[in-house]
């Protein structure tokens, strides 16, 4: 029976990750609630398990007297000898209880507080597993649908997947495996509940960390994100390699690396562009794939007057405004987006003063001074 007992311990271990330890723990407080529960006391009651045979003696420990008043407690000289022939009295012996004497409520009992803690034990390691995951991402099962949302099976526990973190563009169905991001992770009686996301910008970010080895190890930043699920993305990635591009980084050859992201978000476009420490750079790079004049931006106002060409205007601006929503976002700046006939008609302005018309647009360049303004 021994051997049965450590074989289900280890199997508890590898399968449920419960220590060992947790459970000989488990079962000598069983032990005595077993005792408690057939004499009505335990407090004098010890049990000790041998943790590499597995056997067990459950023992009380007993002051000897004279006169016995309390037999739980207590024992005469003479039993005593019988134990330990040098026993005198005030001494305490121990004297082994035969467990097989524990009627059948006390081994019930006994029972409940051993399966008790195993539950109790699963709980706490399944939440310390996915507690350590929080703000990480995870792949998981489509399992079920609760009205609008989803619970998503992650192997040894649930997540949720509410309606407001569900990207309005995908169709899940059961049994689609998908990734999704760890929002937070809270503690319960019924297990860990788990809150996940698929809108969340950090999941774009944790991709790429996934999939682009130098985003892993620290070459290459990705300083800023902005998303709108489901539709578009944009990163702007700084390397601090000289000797590696960082968009090409995590474009990878022929787009394979971006690529394998794009279909885990379904289709989710995702624009990668340059970092840069100028804001008005920055804005420039953010507002791709339009070209730009040239762009004015205040850093203490944290606004930009952008100027692009008649034929970029809309292109700059995106569908529905979402191209420079985006790139407000990814820099912190309110963009003033103008094409060269707006900004032409307003007072004062001289196209002449930023750019040379004989240049081609994609070779302008501009100098910017040290904040942001356009250098005399």
């Amino acid at each position: 029976m021994n051997s049965e007992l450590l074989e289900a311990l280890e199997i508890l271990e590898k399968e449920r990750d419960i220590s060992k330890e947790t459970m000989f723990e488990a079962i000598e407080t069983s032990l005595i609630t077993a005792c408690r529960n057939h004499y009505g006391k335990a407090d004098n009651v010890k049990v000790v398990i041998d943790r590499e045979t597995g056997e067990y003696r459950v023992f009380a420990e007993k002051e000897v007297v004279k006169e016995v008043e309390d037999d739980v407690v207590e024992i005469a000289v003479a039993d005593a000898k019988l134990i330990n022939a040098k026993a005198k009295v005030g001494d305490v012996i121990e004297v082994d209880i035969n467990s097989k004497e524990f009627g059948r409520i006390a081994a019930t009992n006994a029972k409940n507080v051993i399966t008790q803690k195993i539950r109790e034990e699963e709980r706490s390691a399944v939440f310390k597993k996915y507690n350590d995951k929080e703000k990480q991402v995870v792949t998981g099962v489509v399992q079920r649908f609760i009205g609008k949302n989803v619970s998503i099976d992650l192997g040894k526990a649930e997540a949720f997947l509410a309606e407001s973190e569900q990207v309005k563009t995908e169709h899940l169905r059961i049994n689609d495996r998908i990734k999704v991001y760890v929002l937070e992770v809270k503690d319960s009686n019924r297990g860990p509940r788990i809150n996940v996301s698929r809108t969340h910008p950090e999941l774009v970010k944790k991709l790429f960390e996934a999939e682009v080895a130098e985003v892993a190890d620290g070459t290459v930043e990705i300083k800023s994100l902005a998303r709108e699920a489901g539709s578009r993305s944009k990163i702007a990635v700084w390397s601090n390699n000289p000797d590696v591009d960082p968009v090409g980084a995590c474009v990878g050859m022929n787009g394979s690396r971006v690529n394998t992201i794009v279909d885990e978000l379904n289709g989710e476009k995702i624009d990668i562009i340059n970092w840069d420490e100028n804001p008005g750079v920055l804005i420039e790079n953010a507002l791709s794939p339009a070209k730009v004049v040239f762009a004015i931006a205040d850093a203490d106002e944290k606004s930009a007057k952008v100027v692009v060409p008649d034929n970029q205007l809309s292109l700059a601006i995106g569908k529905e405004g979402q191209n420079a929503r985006l790139a407000a976002r990814l820099t912190g700046f309110k963009i003033d987006i103008k094409s060269e006939s707006q900004a032409a008609d307003a007072p004062g302005f001289r196209l002449e003063d930023y750019y040379d018309e004989s240049e081609e647009y994609e070779e302008y360049d501009e100098e910017f001074d040290s904040e942001g303004e356009v250098e005399e």
